[in-house]
């Protein structure tokens, strides 16, 4: 659901990479898309480890709008959720907020936000498009899979009950070193490049799985249940404040 003009919170404008990095030819952002329906701490966890473990200049949150993967009407509106994203990474200079998917009517690809990326930054960012392992297994179903790959990096990360091992079948990739998956899988492994002619190439990083599921998080406010520390606590009393996720049934199954 896209949001109105008059609805949307300001877009803080994205500091420029180079001040992000004294390397100039280093300029590296993360790219962390999804509905955030609401964000949690888990989100922000992933985000500060990969930042760190690859160096990256900036991640840039990126809500989702109308996502083509998620049936209409199951989100709460966009300009809440941009908000709590707003509030959850503020003071977080290296975290950035972009409301490309929410300005774009109709169904939202990633291959139309990378393109509209490519054109804002040109050249002098390489992008890292951060993705969970149970979202890229179903990567090679998504719009023009290929494309992506060549415009920008992946770095999958685990999530629970998800193995590296399932890579080793999955369409689009090359002969994978199955002993070298079971290493990410054991945790015995830093990293696992993944090079691909003509694509900048996959990175497995084998972080701690996230534990926390939004949908957990709104059965529990439902409920009327302690948040156990899973949201930051601006994005808790704005979810109060609104009554967000507070209807008998949960209509957001994501």
């Amino acid at each position: 659901m896209c949001a109105r003009e008059s609805d949307r919170s300001p877009l803080a404008p994205l500091r420029p990479l180079s001040e992000a990095s004294p390397h100039p030819s280093l300029r590296k952002l993360g790219l962390l898309g999804g509905s955030f329906n609401p964000i949690h701490n888990g989100h922000l966890t992933i985000a500060s480890l990969v930042r760190d473990r690859l160096r990256l200049d900036q991640v840039l949150f990126i809500p989702t709008g109308d996502p083509p993967h998620k049936r209409d009407g199951s989100l709460a509106p966009a300009k809440d959720r941009y908000e709590m994203v707003r509030l959850a990474i503020a003071g977080i200079p290296s975290f950035q907020l972009s409301d490309i998917e929410i300005q774009r009517s109709g169904k939202s690809y990633s291959i139309d936000t990378i393109r509209e990326l490519q054109r804002q930054f040109g050249s002098s960012a390489e992008l890292y498009f951060l993705i969970g392992l149970d979202a890229f297994l179903d990567f090679p179903n998504w719009k023009e899979p290929m494309e992506l790959l060549r415009a920008c990096r992946f770095v999958v990360v685990p999530r629970p009950g998800q193995s590296f091992r399932s890579l080793a079948n999955m369409p689009l990739l090359p002969a994978l070193d199955t002993h070298a998956l079971a290493q990410l899988d054991a945790g015995a492994l830093p990293q696992l490049d993944i090079a691909m002619p003509s694509c900048s190439g996959i990175i497995c990083l084998p972080i701690p799985p996230c534990s926390i599921s939004a949908s957990e998080i709104r059965q529990r406010i439902r409920q009327r249940a302690s948040q156990a520390n899973m949201l930051p606590p601006p994005v808790e009393s704005y979810i109060l404040q609104h009554r967000l996720y507070q209807e008998g049934c949960d209509r957001t199954n994501i």
